[in-house]
């Protein structure tokens, strides 16, 4: 299984639907809330080109944000069909 590591915030409606989309098919994660710790924000901004994108994943060390939600593309960036 790969090791994946979700940052969010609880107000973000896509990072609810990542959520749901992982729990749904009993997918595990690492959730980090960038409203609670500071470096976990400063590190999201580095890896967006200095915005506060949520959701942001890492997935076995490669990055991505997916705002606006996109099933088809997380499905894609995890390896699900």
């Amino acid at each position: 299984m790969k090791r994946i590591k979700i940052y969010t915030t609880r107000w973000c409606g896509d990072c609810r639907h990542a959520k749901r989309f992982l729990n749904e098919r009993g997918i595990e994660y690492e959730e980090v809330d960038i409203e609670q710790q500071e470096e976990a924000a400063a590190h999201v901004m580095r890896i967006n080109g200095g915005k506060r994108k949520v959701p942001t994943f890492e997935v076995e060390g490669r990055a991505f944000a997916l705002s606006p939600y996109d099933e088809r593309r997380l499905r894609a960036e995890l390896g699900l069909t």
